[in-house]
Order: C-alpha cells, then sequence, then structure tokens
C-alpha cells in the first residue's frame, strides 16, 4: 500500500478523517489509476479484488476465533491509541487457546490407530469355552452361605485339599522367611536378584542327598555343610527319589507357563510346530503359540486305547506336516496326563525317546504332577531314563512348577530342567522377562527347607487327593457316568457322550452351556482340550470340599435327567 500511495504528490493526496475512513480511502485509491489512465484497465480490477478477498478472509477468521466465548472486538491496527476506558478485554485459557488453535486444522481423519498383527490376532481369538467358564464363575462363584446358587468351579486345576497345611505354615514362619533374620535383612528382597532364581532356591537338599560339588553328589557323613532343600530337592521327593536333579540344569520363571513359552522360544521359530497327543491342557495353545508363532499339531489320542499315546499317529502326523511343509521341532507331552490322569511307562517314556532322535527332534516333558499321584502304578520321570542310559540328553527338556505338587499357583515358580547348555544359556537371558520376585524365593527357600514340613505335605496331600478321586469318581458312577482311570493329577475325564442331543461337538457344546448356564458347573469340554470323540468333559474335583460333593452331584443329576427326558 505504501507503494501506491507514494506515487501522489501531497498536495494531490487525499484527506481522511480519523478512525477507518483511512481503511476504506486506501482501499479505493487503485481505482484512481483507471480514471486518471495510469495503471491501467487489469492493475486496478485485480488490486481492489485481492484485497477485498483478504479482507474478507481477516474478518471471517477474526469471528470465528471470537467464539466461544465472544471477546471484544480487535481494534484497527492503526486505531490502537484509540483506547476505550470501560471496555475489559478477554484473554482466553491457554488450554481453550489450544482448543481454538486445533480447530482451525484440517478436519483430515488419519485413521485408526496402528495396533500389531499380533495383538490383533490375539484379540480376534475370540474366548474359548474353557475361559468362558472361568470368566462365569468369577463374576457368580458359588459359596455355601454367601451365595450358595452360584457357580461351583470345576474347571480350574488349582488344589485346595492342602491349603491349610501351606496356611498353618505361612502364618507361623511367613515373617523369618521372607526377611531371613538379621544377616539378610531388607536388601536381600528389596534389591536386584538374579533373573533366573536364586542359587539357593535351585539347590538340593543336602540332608538327604549329600553335598554338591562339581555337577557330582558327594555322600557325606556327619553333619552336612549345607541345609538347603529347593526345587532340585523337591523335585526329588516328589518322584519318590529316583532322580538326583542337577541344580546348575534349572532355570526358574515365573510359572510354568513361562517355562513353556521359554523353551517353545528357544527350540523353534515362527511357523515351526510342536506334536501334542490329545486331549491337552486347554491353556497349552495360548503358551507355546501367542508370542512365539510356534505352532501346535494336536495328535489324536482314542477312548479305545485308554487316551494313551499312539507312536504310530506321532509319526503319521509327522509326515504329514512335512508334506504340507512345516517343519516339526519337537513333541510336548504330559505326564501325569492332563486331563486323563494316566502315567507313561517305562517302556512308552523308551519309545518316545527313540522317535525324537529318529526324527532328530526334542520333547518337552510337562511333569507338573510328578508329585500329586495316587494310584498304584509307578511314576517315572523321563530324567530318570535319560540318566540311566546313553541316550542323546540335549534334546530332552522337562517343564516343572509348583504351583500343583505345593498348591502355590498364586507364587507363580516354574521351573525348565534341561540338558542342553545352549537352551539353559538362553533360557536363563529370556527370564528377564519372567523372574520370580526375590520375597516370595526367599519364602520358599525357608519353606523347602523344613524337611518335616515337606514330607507331612506329600504325604497328606496324596492321602486327600486319593480319597476326594475316589468319592467324586463314585458319586459319577452312580449317575451313569463313566471315568477313565487316573493315578494322577486334579481331574476325572468323564464321558457325558450319552447326554449330548447329537454326536458332534456341537451338541457336546449345548450340554456344556446347560452344564454351566442352568446347572451352575462350570467343567471343561473336551473340544477345548482337542479331544476329536465329542461327549468328554473334565472335571477338577481338588477345587471342593467333602460337603461340596452332594451339591455337584445333585446338579449334574438334574441336567442328565432333562437330557434323558428330552432324548
Amino acid at each position: 500500500m505504501t507503494r501506491i500511495r507514494t506515487r501522489f504528490d501531497d498536495d494531490r493526496r487525499p484527506t481522511t478523517g480519523g478512525g477507518g475512513g483511512g481503511t476504506a480511502m486506501r482501499v479505493i485509491v487503485p481505482l484512481q489509476g483507471v480514471v486518471q489512465g495510469r495503471g491501467g484497465l487489469v492493475l486496478g480490477s485485480v488490486i481492489p479484488c485481492a484485497l477485498f478477498y483478504f479482507l474478507q478472509l481477516y474478518l471471517k477468521r477474526h469471528r470465528s476465533s471470537s467464539n466461544p466465548p465472544t471477546p471484544p472486538p480487535s481494534p484497527d491496527p492503526e486505531s490502537d491509541h484509540h483506547h476505550h476506558p470501560g471496555v475489559e478485554v478477554t484473554v482466553l485459557p491457554r488450554s481453550l487457546s489450544r482448543y481454538l488453535s486445533r480447530s482451525h486444522l484440517s478436519p483430515r481423519n488419519p485413521g485408526p490407530v496402528y495396533v500389531s498383527g499380533r495383538a490383533n490376532s490375539v484379540v480376534r481369538g475370540g474366548e474359548p469355552p474353557y475361559y468362558v467358564g472361568l470368566r462365569k464363575v468369577a463374576e457368580d462363584p458359588y459359596d455355601e452361605l454367601g451365595n450358595p446358587g452360584g457357580v461351583i468351579q470345576l474347571g480350574l486345576d488349582e488344589n485346595k485339599l492342602a491349603l491349610d497345611l501351606v496356611r498353618d505354615w505361612l502364618m507361623e514362619n511367613a515373617k523369618d522367611a521372607i526377611l531371613g533374620g538379621e544377616e539378610l535383612g531388607i536388601s536381600g528382597i528389596a534389591c536386584y536378584q538374579p533373573f533366573d532364581g536364586l542359587m539357593e532356591l535351585k539347590l538340593m537338599d543336602l540332608v538327604n542327598f549329600g553335598f554338591y560339588q562339581n555337577g557330582k553328589v558327594l555322600e557325606k557323613s556327619g553333619k552336612c555343610f549345607l541345609d538347603l532343600q529347593a526345587v532340585a530337592g523337591f523335585m526329588s521327593k516328589a518322584v519318590g527319589n529316583s532322580v538326583t536333579y542337577n541344580p546348575s540344569q534349572i532355570v526358574l520363571t515365573a510359572g510354568a507357563t513361562s517355562a513353556i513359552e521359554i523353551l517353545s522360544f528357544c527350540l523353534a521359530d515362527s511357523g515351526n510346530a510342536f506334536l501334542v497327543p490329545a486331549p491337552y491342557y486347554p491353556g497349552l495353545d495360548r503358551d507355546v503359540k501367542w508370542r512365539t508363532g510356534v505352532e501346535i499339531m494336536p495328535v489324536p489320542c482314542r477312548s479305545a486305547d485308554k487316551f494313551n499315546i499312539s507312536i504310530s499317529a506321532l509319526d503319521r502326523a509327522f509326515n504329514q506336516a512335512k508334506k504340507r511343509g512345516v517343519k516339526v521341532r519337537g513333541i510336548i507331552i504330559s505326564n501325569p496326563s492332563n486331563p486323563g490322569g494316566g502315567l507313561l511307562t517305562r517302556d512308552s517314556l523308551y519309545n518316545l525317546l527313540d522317535f525324537v532322535r529318529e526324527k532328530n527332534i526334542h520333547i518337552i516333558s510337562n511333569e507338573l504332577f510328578a508329585g500329586s499321584t495316587y494310584g498304584n502304578e509307578e511314576f517315572v520321570s523321563i530324567a530318570e531314563i535319560v540318566d540311566l542310559e546313553d541316550l542323546d540328553q540335549n534334546r530332552v527338556h522337562i517343564v516343572y512348577g509348583l504351583s500343583k505338587d505345593l498348591s502355590l499357583p498364586g507364587f507363580r515358580v516354574g521351573a525348565i530342567y534341561s540338558f542342553n547348555q545352549n537352551v539353559l544359556t538362553a533360557a536363563k537371558r529370556l527370564t528377564r522377562f519372567s523372574s520370580i520376585s526375590a520375597p516370595s524365593q526367599r519364602l520358599l527357600i525357608s519353606m523347602l527347607s523344613d524337611t518335616k514340613f515337606i514330607h507331612k505335605f506329600i504325604e497328606i496331600n496324596r492321602e486327600r487327593l486319593r480319597g476326594m478321586y475316589l468319592k467324586f469318581v463314585t458319586g459319577l458312577k452312580q449317575l451313569g457316568i463313566e471315568c477313565t482311570k487316573s493315578n494322577g493329577g486334579f481331574y476325572c475325564w468323564a464321558d457325558l457322550s450319552g447326554l449330548i442331543r447329537s454326536y458332534s461337538e456341537k451338541g457336546e457344546l449345548e450340554l456344556w452351556d446347560r452344564l454351566l448356564n442352568v446347572g451352575k458347573v462350570n467343567v471343561t469340554p473336551g473340544s477345548s482340550c482337542h479331544c476329536i470323540e465329542p461327549g468328554w468333559f473334565r472335571f477338577c474335583f481338588t477345587t471342593l470340599t467333602e460337603k461340596d460333593i452332594p451339591v455337584v452331584m445333585a446338579r449334574i443329576r438334574s441336567i442328565s435327567e432333562s437330557c434323558k427326558s428330552h432324548s
């Protein structure tokens, strides 16, 4: 504008009044070029239009920024010296200013926020019946006095039969066990500790197994140098002292779930697979697959074979995977079986070891229930077979924990026992993501060192397991429901195929739904365990008291009679 105005002499410059008259005149000035023949038609037309456009844009933005709330109009820049004393100028809060400034941004929608494909696959997986039942119990738990109409838990593999023994020990010893006296103090639980577990928690009971040194057990006469009974010693007791476990081959994890996942990570790559005899524990798919990308190939076992593992079925599954281009890296077995409760014989273990050596793959033996056996059959750990025979130990791995045999699932204590040094090294480093808290470890060191308590617990726990199993199986038998013979674990593997309307997975899930929502009994359908025969259900009897059994049987009877009347 200055440039246009200098084209006029002072005596020819139009006079203006105060205030806004000068602005209007300056807008009109370029038109004089048309009238006086200077600048031409184009200049005289374009400049006013452009000025008018920018004036409208300025006024529009000025009005939008003043709502809400509406501040007093800003004075003209050339009229700043005209201050009106009765007018207040409103200063907008900083948060509102930011909001108004964002409102001038383009309304373009950037789309949904990115979430990884791994996370989306977990979300899309849905909620299988096994987890639906657990949720229903959590929302409406049965209580004899407080909520007698609630859902009775028979789906969660938790042992409450010996909780009173654990409670009594903790009440008497917990404080000293965690703090460890003056010698240990607060630093032993509040400071960083090894991710893969304290060595004291790995050491065996030297009172029973001698002094451990350089990978060998040395028998000592008289008083032992150490009196520590921890995971290795407890594992030995659980299997009847038939195996001496080397604590240097143990990696402690936050529960058996973490142990299985770490082994899956170490033994297989994403897209590889494990062969797993089915039926198997319904949470194993998540444990293995979710974060590692490793697949599970169920290998069907049939009731005609008492759901025992068949080497020929394993071989067929291995060859089928090979034809599909899937690399099988190992097999995962459960001993005792979950859900069947059967024990693997020595011959079966030898056959499995021959199979994995022939195929050049690994074997993971889940021995979580090794100390929870109650039948007449002998439990044989795969570690015992490997110790006795000159076998390729590098492909043998064991998963153990204290959640089942010591009734401590809330402590989240699992263990990997491996003969493969590379696997142990990798597993120790990976435990930074699944380490056990120091207070839990200190407490367990003290508990497992209490030889008298451990012997008492194992003995009483087995007696109670045996008694509850027999009572529960008898109750089901009176309802016409048969179970497979169980020698270990917390379950009855029951055949309810006579109650389903159609011999299919759909018919099985209809019965499961009636048991859960009408009978208020949460059980695990066989399809959640990848059982190919419809109508089998897993009942966990260790969540009950003896007083609960008649209530459970009455509820199952009502559903059974209803199903029979409809059929």
